[in-house]
């Protein structure tokens, strides 16, 4: 496909590396000749100079042959207007990156006036990300499936874990939880197990299971499963307002005592969100941490905007306390913090709004045979975590997986079917209309027969 990339920030980038890696036609547009032309070299795209929010620059960028043009500038107001112009030359998929909270209650409006066909806001995104980690303690990462329905949750297993030296077919009778262990990374290496698969120490392990399930199976392993009740937030800015506003919705409510040195910012917060405990203060100083309770925290989330000072604070909440550490990085390879921090998890805004991107273009190319819905990149992109919508293909429902073939490095991990999770064995089969779950390590899938053989 043709996408235009409008602003060469870290999104944008971002943005361009990963659609560039998926075999698309990629041009970037930027007003900064110097960046536009280290970034074009370094991923060898097209660049373009000149302001996106112009018809001439688009002309120039292709806007006649452009499929998707996606705009990621700094400022809200203009991503709109430049997904505006490109639509009136020409009927393309738009996305644009609209961050600012007032805007989130136009949110639909805009879209139906403006003709935008995704949002992508990346703070909005990180937050979601960091209330689903509160949830369960042990987890490093999760994702959700089925609108909610199942998760995919990673644990690293520690020496006396009582998983170590199981083999999978066997786990249900040491372990009798529901849950299916669809990946484990075993230091530089991605395996999609077998029944024959036997787990060690120190691998991280993925499994798919209810949430429900997943906190039997926590408390089955000995692994902390109770929700954080209260943490720390050091940084009072937009994720900060989001996690405000989606903790009141969320099914397990945390307490949180955010830290911002910035006066005014401070103030906001503390007058919008009344259950907010708003210190205004420097959320590196350890004294203030202890005198705060820092003991007494079940975890504690650092999301300035600077990387380097998140890792060094979450080292520091690690030594004074037992909390579940959460850090944001934006520049840094979220892959290379977690192996310098591997007590912490890692969030990262380009990277869920990267996935979330190339989620919806794959979703453009799928075949109408099954609809792409969900993408996950796992392992560091080594392997990947999809939902497809099945459709009434002939060649793929009511088809007993014993019969089907499919491709190595390919695990059908959950079925979705109504209110049902199934965890599908070799009699099993897809139906119309049916959630699918697959994991694979295989690059390029857009839908279910590019896993067949």
């Amino acid at each position: 496909m043709n996408i235009i990339i409008i602003g060469c920030g870290k999104i944008g980038l971002a943005l361009a590396e990963q659609l560039n890696n998926e075999g698309h036609n990629i041009t970037l547009v930027d007003k900064n000749e110097s960046i536009l032309q280290a970034a074009a070299t370094k991923l060898d795209v097209m660049g373009v100079g000149g302001n996106g929010a112009m018809v001439g620059v688009l002309d120039e960028a292709g806007i006649e042959s452009c499929d998707v043009l996606i705009a990621t500038t700094g400022s809200d107001e203009v991503n709109m207007l430049c997904c505006l112009l490109a639509k009136r030359v020409r009927d393309v998929e738009t996305i644009a990156r609209i961050r600012n909270p007032e805007y989130e209650d136009e949110i639909h409006y805009l879209q139906n006036e403006i003709g935008i066909s995704m949002v992508i806001n990346p703070e909005q995104m990180v937050a979601h990300e960091i209330l689903r980690l509160l949830r369960f303690p042990s987890a490093t990462e999760i994702e959700s499936f089925g609108k909610g329905m199942v998760d995919m949750i990673h644990i690293r297993l520690s020496g006396n874990s009582p998983l170590c030296g199981i083999r999978l077919k066997d786990l249900s009778k040491t372990i009798p939880a529901p849950v299916l262990i669809s990946m484990i990374e075993r230091r530089n290496e991605v395996i999609i197990p077998s029944g024959t698969t036997e787990l060690l120490e120190n691998d991280e392990i993925s499994f798919m299971a209810r949430p429900s399930d997943a906190v039997r199976f926590c408390k089955l392993c000995k692994l902390d499963y109770a929700a954080a009740r209260n943490a720390f937030v050091v940084g009072g800015g937009r994720i900060s307002y989001y996690l405000g506003r989606y903790n009141k919705n969320s099914r397990t409510k945390c307490q949180f005592k955010v830290i911002e040195s910035n006066a005014e910012r401070a103030n906001t917060l503390a007058e919008t969100f009344s259950e907010f405990t708003v210190i205004q203060g420097d959320g590196a100083s350890k004294q203030l941490l202890i005198e705060e309770g820092i003991e007494h925290a079940d975890a504690f989330i650092t999301i300035t905007g600077f990387d380097e000072q998140n890792i060094m604070m979450g080292l520091m909440a690690d030594k004074l306390s037992k909390a579940r550490v959460i850090a944001k990085v934006n520049r840094v390879d979220p892959e290379d913090v977690e192996s310098v921090v591997p007590f912490a998890s890692i969030v990262s805004p380009k990277a869920v709004t990267a996935d979330s991107v190339v989620r919806y273009v794959r979703a453009l190319e799928s075949s109408k045979d099954s609809e792409f819905e969900t993408l996950y990149k796992l392992a560091g992109g080594r392997a990947e975590a999809m939902e497809f919508t099945v459709n009434n293909d002939p060649s793929v429902v009511n088809i007993p997986f014993s019969r089907l073939s499919l491709k190595p490095n390919v695990l059908i991990a959950a079925i979705i079917r109504g209110s049902r999770i199934i965890s599908p064995g070799g009699q099993d089969s897809m139906k119309p209309g049916d959630s699918v779950v697959v994991i694979t390590t295989i690059k390029g899938v857009n839908d279910l027969h590019d896993i067949m053989q």
